[in-house]
C-alpha cells in the first residue's frame, strides 16, 4: 500500500507541476503591466530616478520570459526545468527592478512563497538559494547608489553589511517558516492520498461485494443482506433494494423469514424458526463462512436456507451476513435416487447387501422389538438350472424368488438380496411361521418361461423365541434353520447334494 500511495502521490506532483506552471505563466504575463505601471509612477513623480527606457525594458524582459515559459509549458508542461525557469524568471525580474531602483523589498520573498505551490522540497530550496544569491548580488551592486541616501553609513560596505544582514535574517526566518509549511503541505497531501486510497479500496471492495451479491441474487430465490452493526436487512432480490430496520431487543426473525415461514412444512416449522433465529445466528456462524439447512416448502418442495459471512470482526464474529434460499428439490430427488440405486440390487430391485448391513447397524443401537424376526432364504437347485438351461433361466428363477418374497413380506419389513441366490428379510411379525408358509405357497404358484417350478428353503429366527439372542445370533440361527430346510428338501426329492 505504501508503494501505491508513493506512486499516486508522485503522479499528483507531476500533474501539479503542469497546473502551477500555467498559473505562474499567467503571473509572468501579468507582470508585463509592471513597466506601464512604473512609467505612470515616473510621470507623476513617484519614481524620480527611473527612466521610461527602464519601464520599457522591464515590460520587454517580462514578455520575453513569459513567452519562453509559455513555449516550455506547451512542450514540457510537467518538466522540472519548466518549473525552475518560471522561478528563475521571477527572481531575475525582481533583480532587474531592484537594480533599476524600483525597490519593493517584499517581492524578494515572493518567489520562495510561490515555490511552495509545487509541494516539492527541491523546488523550495532552489528558490531560497537562488533568491539569496540574486539578493546578495543585487544588494552589492546597488549599494553604491543606495548609500548616498543615508548619512548613517560611512561607506558602501557598511551599507551592504547592514542591508544584507537584515535580508539574511529575514531569509532564514522565511526559509524556516517555508520549510515547516512545505512539510505540513506535503504531509497533508500524503495523508489525503492515504485516506483516498483506503476509501477507494473500501469502495472497490464494496462494489465487488455488491456485484457478487447481484450475481447471487440471480441464482437464489431469496437474498437478504443482514447488517448486525447497523441492525438492518436489505432484500437484494428487489430492484429497489429496500432496507428495513431490525429491533434486536424484540425481533427474533427478519421480515423475509417471517414471510417464508408461511410456506414451510408444518412438521419442520420449529426447526426452521430455530435455524433462522436472529439472536443466535452470530454465535453459530462464529469462525465459519457458511451455515445451511434443508427444509420443505409445501408448494415447491425442498429448499436450502443458508447464512454466508460477508464481513466479520477480528474474532470471527459476523458483522454482515447474507441469508439465501434456493430450491433444491430436483437435487434432493437426484440424491435420493442415487442413494436408492446404491442400496438396491439391479436385477431384483430388492435392497442389496450394503443396505442390509447398514440397517443391521442401526438395529443394533436399540433394544429389539418382540416382533423382530430375521429370515434367511435360498433358492433350491439354481446351479442345476444354470448348468442345464443357462444363466437366463437362472436369472429368471432369482427374479421369481424376489417377487415371491416381496409380495409375501409386503409392509411387514424389508427384503434384501445378499448373494447370488441368497436373500435376507428383516420382518416385524407375531407369526413368522405363517409368513414362511406364505412364501412357500407363492413359490409353488410361480411358473416361468424357462422353468416350470421354483422352490426355496426358508429359515427364520425371532426375538420372541430367543429373547437372550443378539441380532448377530439371530442371523446365525436363521441361516442354520434355512440349511435344515434345504437338507429336508433334498431328502424329500431324493437328491444327493454332494454329487
Amino acid at each position: 500500500m505504501e508503494n501505491n500511495i508513493s506512486t499516486e502521490y508522485g503522479e499528483f506532483l507531476i500533474n501539479n507541476r503542469a497546473n502551477v506552471n500555467r498559473y505562474l505563466n499567467l503571473v509572468l504575463w501579468f507582470f508585463a503591466v509592471t513597466g506601464p505601471a512604473i512609467a505612470a509612477g515616473v510621470y507623476f513623480g513617484t519614481f524620480k530616478d527611473i527612466s521610461y527606457t527602464t519601464c520599457i525594458s522591464i515590460s520587454v524582459i517580462v514578455v520575453l520570459m513569459a513567452g519562453i515559459h509559455r513555449f516550455l509549458l506547451i512542450k514540457f508542461p510537467k518538466s522540472t526545468g519548466t518549473c525552475l525557469f518560471a522561478l528563475t524568471a521571477l527572481n531575475v525580474l525582481i533583480m532587474y527592478m531592484a537594480y533599476s531602483h524600483v525597490s519593493i523589498y517584499l517581492t524578494w520573498f515572493l518567489v520562495p512563497l510561490l515555490s511552495l505551490l509545487f509541494c516539492d522540497m527541491f523546488m523550495f530550496f532552489y528558490a531560497i538559494v537562488m533568491n539569496y544569491i540574486l539578493m546578495f548580488i543585487t544588494t552589492w551592486t546597488t549599494a553604491s547608489y543606495d548609500v548616498t541616501f543615508s548619512a548613517q553609513y560611512k561607506d558602501k560596505l557598511a551599507f551592504f553589511a547592514n542591508r544584507m544582514g537584515g535580508f539574511t535574517i529575514e531569509m532564514i526566518i522565511m526559509g524556516a517558516a517555508g520549510y515547516i509549511i512545505a512539510k505540513l503541505i506535503i504531509s497533508y497531501f500524503k495523508n489525503i492520498f492515504s485516506q483516498y486510497k483506503t476509501i477507494t479500496e473500501q469502495e472497490n471492495s464494496m462494489n465487488e461485494k455488491m456485484k457478487l451479491l447481484d450475481s447471487m441474487a440471480e441464482i437464489y430465490d431469496n437474498v437478504n443482506l443482514i447488517d448486525f452493526v447497523n441492525n438492518t436487512e436489505t432484500s437484494l432480490r428487489d430492484d429497489e433494494h429496500k432496507t428495513h430496520g431490525i429491533d434486536m431487543s424484540a425481533q427474533t426473525h427478519t421480515l423475509m423469514v417471517q414471510k417464508i415461514k408461511n410456506q414451510v412444512m408444518p412438521d419442520q416449522l420449529d426447526a426452521f424458526m430455530t435455524f433462522t433465529n436472529l439472536k443466535t445466528i452470530r454465535s453459530r456462524l462464529a469462525q465459519k463462512k457458511i451455515l445451511s439447512a434443508d427444509f420443505i416448502d409445501v408448494v415447491t418442495g425442498w429448499f436450502r436456507a443458508q447464512y454466508i459471512t460477508v464481513d466479520s470482526t477480528l474474532d470471527g464474529i459476523p458483522n454482515v451476513v447474507i441469508y439465501t434460499t434456493r430450491n433444491v428439490d430436483e437435487e434432493k430427488r437426484r440424491e435420493e435416487n442415487l442413494i436408492r440405486i446404491s442400496l438396491t440390487d439391479d436385477m431384483t430391485r430388492l435392497y442389496n447387501r450394503r443396505c442390509y448391513d447398514e440397517d443391521l447397524i442401526e438395529i443394533r443401537k436399540d433394544a429389539l422389538s418382540e416382533e423382530f424376526v430375521l429370515f434367511s432364504v435360498d433358492v433350491n437347485g439354481l446351479k442345476t438350472v444354470n448348468d442345464t438351461k443357462g444363466h437366463i433361466a437362472g436369472d429368471e428363477l432369482i427374479k421369481g424368488a424376489a417377487d415371491c418374497l416381496a409380495l409375501s413380506v409386503g409392509s411387514k419389513g424389508k427384503v434384501y438380496r445378499t448373494g447370488g441366490d441368497e436373500f435376507m428379510a428383516i420382518v416385524y411379525s407375531s407369526d413368522p411361521e405363517e409368513l414362511r408358509r406364505s412364501i412357500l405357497d407363492k413359490a409353488k404358484e410361480w411358473h416361468g418361461i424357462y422353468s416350470d417350478e421354483m422352490t426355496m428353503s426358508v429359515g427364520y429366527a425371532s426375538h420372541k423365541d430367543n429373547p437372550a439372542a443378539s441380532v448377530d445370533d439371530l442371523e446365525h440361527m436363521s441361516d442354520k434353520d434355512m440349511y435344515l430346510e434345504k437338507e429336508k428338501f433334498y431328502k424329500e426329492r431324493g437328491i444327493e447334494r454332494r454329487k
